[in-house]
């Protein structure tokens, strides 16, 4: 069954939402990396749609959403998403979130846990700085030389390097996700990620949560993985041999690694 796609407008942005699955299934939202649009789950759906309804979105500023001027936070990352439950009458659903989905994820679940069931926190981290100047950085580069060089910059960040040999195909259309991505859009969500300390509040998150780690990701390494395993009680863990993309990159393992924990 083909995805149904809508247009949603919420808090005074227009989002892409996709749904598939069952209408009476349980609701899972799947939420984007930074830079990524909802393409990047397709994997996702194909396994995971028989079981439950998704719920794909594209961020602002990323895929079709349209693109509010910045700065962003995560929390209004997150109140989008909350946004988007409310317009589809969805009062709590599950959450696999990575990287910057993982962050608004965070978020959910320490201030709003009672619209959240599960959460699979996947290749991310509660905190991403100092150095801001990193960020910095990779925001002057988005508006000094495009999208195009920051999605040519991801492909050893997102995939390991026998990802990007083996199947070159598979890196070039998530980082075109990237290339297609709003550079106002881009860079105020890198702001988000340079301003978020999610170290301490997460402390407080009661829900079930999975934590999924890239034993090869650059970008958020094992170490981060583990700060929310450390602060989250009861956290289970999943290590996977994959880089920050993990679940485009091993798509059979990423599953097989979530749908127990999902299921449960």
């Amino acid at each position: 069954m083909p995805s149904e796609t809508n247009f949603i407008e919420a808090g005074g942005i227009r989002f892409r939402v996709c749904l598939d699955g069952p209408e009476a299934a349980p609701p899972l939202v799947f939420s984007n990396s930074l830079g990524a649009s909802l393409e990047m789950w397709d994997a996702q759906v194909a396994h995971f749609a028989k079981d439950f309804r998704i719920i794909r979105y594209d961020v602002r500023g990323h895929g079709m959403s349209s693109c509010p001027p910045g700065p962003y936070s995560i929390a209004a990352l997150a109140q989008d998403a909350l946004r988007l439950l409310d317009a589809l009458h969805i009062h709590k659903a599950d959450w696999v979130g990575c990287s910057m989905g993982g962050m608004a994820g965070m978020h959910l679940l320490t201030h709003h846990r009672e619209r959240i069931g599960k959460a699979v926190l996947g290749n991310t981290s509660p905190f991403m700085g100092p150095p801001a100047t990193d960020w910095n950085a990779r925001i002057r580069m988005a508006h000094k030389d495009g999208m195009g060089a920051i999605a040519e910059a991801m492909k050893p960040r997102w995939f390991t390097r026998r990802m990007n040999e083996t199947n070159p195909a598979e890196v070039s259309r998530i980082t075109d996700q990237v290339r297609r991505a709003s550079t106002v859009g881009y860079t105020a969500c890198c702001g988000a990620i340079r301003d978020m300390d999610q170290r301490e509040s997460i402390k407080s998150i009661t829900n079930p949560v999975l934590v999924l780690i890239g034993g090869e990701d650059p970008a958020t390494p094992p170490a981060m993985g583990e700060i929310l395993v450390r602060n989250i009680t009861g956290a289970k863990k999943a290590v996977i041999p994959a880089a920050h993309i993990s679940n485009c990159e091993i798509p059979v393992q990423y599953n097989a690694a979530i749908a127990p924990f999902l299921a449960g």
